[in-house]
């Protein structure tokens, strides 16, 4: 691929003001592959400037003109899908599979929901004499993770579009391949000037200077727990709106009655599936203190199968980079100095791989909801196995932390896992192995953040609500 050291604002691609750059590493091969370069407070302040700019018409256009915008942006993104798919490949060190058939993808498809949702969505609603109007809040700055790098730009940018709002976008200077193929699909589908704006740079760089910015009104970031505070304390004296999709550790309760061998192997297959960065991964699993010897060995037997780093389908890629790397082996020998019984996995790299950021699919059994491994996000492929005696101590367990982002409940009916559901504190919760829905909210409660992405709900974020009495 070639370098990509310009930054898309106003409709053009141009020189950063302060020349900087860094070379994009490939996790699988520990090797560079390309360069980006990395921008400063003055390329922010530019594109924030077409941002402000744009706004003013872009916010006026019609929900026919933005609707139809949104299917050119859709057919261009589909048309150049493989492309994404290779770049993030490259960027991530994902297996083809995972890259092309689920990374991918997941960007497309919310695009295309978007332009759903958008035909159909009320602006405007009559509350006896009064006129509620929902207006586009302004210019947004999104901050963006390098683990599900199309579908975390996808599910900000779509909606912002959507509602009328323009946008600067910093993607992590880790995975930022995709993004740059997304601005040039963005220019190809005529997206006014100025509405859309991507400016690479780290966090200190564009991070703070974009969160901290007067003429941005609204800024939504994933990441970690930790940098979203430092976005939200940015923020803060120029009263923006601030959305997180922060962190999780998520809990996956197996009850008695639940068809043991699927939950434990669907459970253990969601928490290794994209090397275990998913932050709302299963990553402790609860399976009642009778069936603990049975559900330990399904574990280990599903743990032992998944491939790594061979690139079939199901085969686990590289952690993301070196530093994340060390933070996940660090963990695991954590987990085993703490006294958790260590099934499956364990430190260093699988064996027949000396070179790439890979990691053994490892499972602890044994563990108390109090050890580390229990209650810090690890982001790797990492399952912790925590024993239960009643439904009531089950609950408690998977409340006992900071996070609050998704849950998962496997019991013998619907009605019964949606019982147990009710009770779990997270914005989201799985029952019997259900999927995602593009159309329903994506986020969290506690430190797991705060707004909703995906779906209707995700257009409100980018909404003011004004009331005009007397209208009717």
């Amino acid at each position: 691929m070639p370098d990509y050291t310009k930054f898309y604002i106003n409709g053009e691609w141009v020189d950063p003001v302060e020349p900087r750059t860094v070379e994009v590493e490939n996790p699988a091969t520990e090797e560079a592959f390309t360069t980006i370069s990395l921008g400063s407070k003055a390329d922010v302040d530019k594109a924030v400037a077409a941002a402000k700019a744009a706004f003013p018409s872009f916010s006026q256009t019609s929900v026919a003109y933005r609707a139809d915008l949104l299917d050119k942006i859709t057919a261009g993104y589909k048309a150049r899908m493989a492309e994404i798919g290779e770049a993030i490949e490259k960027e991530m060190g994902a297996p083809t599979w995972l890259a092309q058939a689920v990374q991918a993808p997941t960007g497309l498809g919310h695009f295309a929901t978007a332009s759903k949702v958008l035909r159909d969505y009320e602006f405007e609603t009559m509350q006896g004499s009064t006129l509620i109007r929902k207006e586009a809040i302004g210019v947004c700055g999104f901050i963006t993770p390098w683990n599900w790098p199309a579908n975390q730009i996808a599910c900000k940018v779509a909606p912002a579009i959507a509602t009328g709002c323009t946008i600067v976008l910093k993607p992590s200077e880790i995975a930022p391949l995709d993004a740059m193929i997304l601005a040039e699909i963005m220019h190809d589908a005529g997206v006014p000037a100025g509405v859309f704006n991507l400016v690479n740079g780290d966090g200190p760089g564009v991070g703070q200077s974009l969160s901290s910015h007067p003429d941005v009104d609204m800024m939504s970031f994933t990441g970690s727990t930790r940098a979203g505070v430092l976005v939200s304390e940015a923020a803060a004296p120029t009263v923006k709106r601030v959305a997180l999709e922060l962190g999780g550790k998520s809990p996956n309760i197996i009850l008695p009655d639940a068809d043991l061998a699927k939950a434990v192997k669907g459970g253990v297959r969601s928490m290794m599936n994209n090397t275990g960065q998913s932050c709302n991964a299963p990553s402790r699993m609860l399976v009642h203190k009778d069936q603990q010897s049975e559900a330990i060995e399904i574990a280990r037997e599903t743990a032992e199968a998944i491939q790594v780093g061979t690139g079939e389908k199901g085969s686990l890629g590289p952690i993301s980079n070196a530093n994340q790397f060390n933070k996940v082996q660090e963990l695991i020998q954590k987990g085993i100095d703490e006294g958790a019984t260590l099934v499956a996995g364990g430190v260093g790299r699988p064996d027949g791989l000396n070179r790439g950021y890979y990691v053994r699919p490892t499972v602890f059994a044994n563990v108390s909801n109090s050890m580390t491994i229990a209650q810090e996000e690890i982001f790797g492929p990492v399952l912790c196995m925590i024993p239960y005696e009643s439904e009531d101590e089950a609950i408690s367990i998977a409340n006992d932390t900071i996070y609050g982002l998704s849950g998962y409940v496997s019991a013998g009916s619907v009605e019964k896992a949606a019982e147990v559901g009710k009770q779990i504190r997270s914005g989201m919760v799985h029952l019997n192995g259900a999927g995602p829905d593009l159309m329903a909210p994506f986020g969290g409660y506690k430190q797991s953040g705060n707004g909703r992405e995906w779906g209707p709900l995700a257009f409100d974020e980018f909404l003011e609500v004004k009331a005009m009495m007397g209208a009717g």
